[in-house]
């Protein structure tokens, strides 16, 4: 029983005695490359920010403080046992190995599709469908929205279930259940169902992209100018020096603040498979972060070969500068909102990406006219592309300059 506490006790999440509204969570466990990663993809995916945090390894134990701020009606429970999930077992490092626990037991991820009509659009209707679903922690692959000449919408949602559950008739009239009672009368018929492989695999490349498109937002190249349009007034600069510490390669970042930057720093770092032996992070006055990591490759040594090096910082920068891409395009007559991410060498796209989309185009009251989301494999990084066609017919006109900097804005949480 004892070492079963052991295994609850090495998240803790309690509220801040110093910061009002703040929470700090500690995490306690085994280590292993990428833990920081996955704990922050988590707090992103539950709609945290995160504005500190320290870190320390010996490169058996990790010990991790975070303290977050977001909604107050984040579901802390559920947020610990998902936590929990990614932590190694205490079992992995305390020689038992009779007894895995449930967490660690690899699950299966089958996609499914989720099919409704509905009897017209309305205004947010793409955004309460994407927020439900991410609620019930189902997560979108790729989505299909189509509007029929007499005014019906229909919605395919290609998912998976992070329970996986889905197959389950239980979970299935749950799922349809919520979707009835954000929709109302206007939703005709919903079903679920096991996606065809076929359908689930044809996402890969799916869309042709106009070269003049994708030279522009699938750049590496650094512009002259920040994200928002104005020059930069928070300068990025990233060090990597190997004098600070006779065991460690030290890292020290200061940047603007955007919403998901320890996790785009934290991804990059396990896609190189390095591992953080200390670190910390924390945001300063109008939005100035700063970041200090010590850092080692996988079998234990400083990072010396200036071509690495180059490429580690090549790659941070790149992912701090421009972490998402978003453009307004012509499609025809018509005015289409592209929105690409880097996908991780996990295979897995950024959180609720289609969530903030949507949110930004309700706020700005531009309806959605069909939605595709694919992947692509451009200048060798492989990229989740969003491509919305804007329903002019039916909503405010309102300049493109504005629909890009309120999608950005929202992704980048500088809203």
């Amino acid at each position: 029983i004892g070492m079963l506490h052991a295994c609850e006790d090495a998240v803790q999440i309690s509220e801040s005695e110093e910061a009002k509204g703040t929470i700090v969570i500690t995490v306690n466990c085994p280590d292993k490359t990428g833990l920081g990663c996955d704990l922050c993809r988590i707090i992103l995916l539950f709609g945290l920010s995160i504005t500190k945090a320290d870190m320390s390894t010996d490169r058996k134990w990790c010990y991790l403080v975070l303290w977050v701020v977001g909604r107050p009606a984040t579901r802390w429970g559920l947020l610990k046992k998902r936590l929990l999930e990614v932590c190694p077992s205490f079992f992995s490092v305390s020689g038992i190995d009779y007894y895995r626990p449930e967490m660690d037991q690899p699950k299966p991820h089958g996609v499914f599709l989720l099919k409704f009509w509905c009897s017209c659009d309305r205004k947010g209707l793409s955004h309460d469908v994407t927020r439900v679903l991410c609620e019930l922690e189902l997560t979108i692959k790729r989505v299909k929205v189509s509007t029929a000449p007499d005014g019906r919408v229909m919605h395919l949602f290609f998912v998976t279930d992070s329970r996986a559950l889905l197959h389950t008739q239980q979970r299935q009239e749950e799922t349809m259940r919520l979707l009835r009672d954000v929709l109302g009368d206007s939703i005709l018929s919903c079903e679920i169902e096991m996606a065809n492989p076929e359908v689930t695999t044809c996402s890969q490349g799916l869309l042709f992209l106009p070269s003049a498109v994708t030279e522009d937002m699938f750049s590496l190249e650094l512009s002259s100018e920040n994200p928002t349009g104005s020059l930069f007034s928070n300068p990025l600069s990233i060090i990597i020096d190997n004098s600070l510490s006779p065991l460690h390669t030290v890292v020290q970042v200061f940047c603007q603040d955007h919403k998901g930057l320890i996790y785009d720093i934290m991804g990059t770092l396990k896609d190189y498979n390095i591992q953080v032996c200390y670190g910390r992070f924390c945001v300063k006055v109008k939005g100035n972060c700063e970041v200090e990591l010590f850092i080692r490759q996988a079998d234990g040594n400083k990072i010396v070969d200036p071509n690495k090096k180059d490429a580690l910082c090549s790659r941070l920068r790149m992912e701090l500068w421009r972490p998402l891409r978003v453009a307004v395009v012509n499609r025809g007559p018509d005015t289409e909102l592209l929105v690409a991410n880097p996908v991780a060498l996990s295979g897995r796209g950024r959180p609720l990406v289609f969530h903030d989309i949507t949110l930004a185009l309700e706020t700005l009251n531009t309806r959605i006219f069909s939605v595709e989301i694919g992947r692509h494999m451009v200048h060798n990084r492989e990229w989740e592309v969003y491509r919305i066609l804007i329903d002019e017919a039916n909503s405010l006109r309102v300049p493109r300059k504005k629909i890009k900097e309120g999608v950005r804005n929202k992704l980048m949480g500088w809203d």
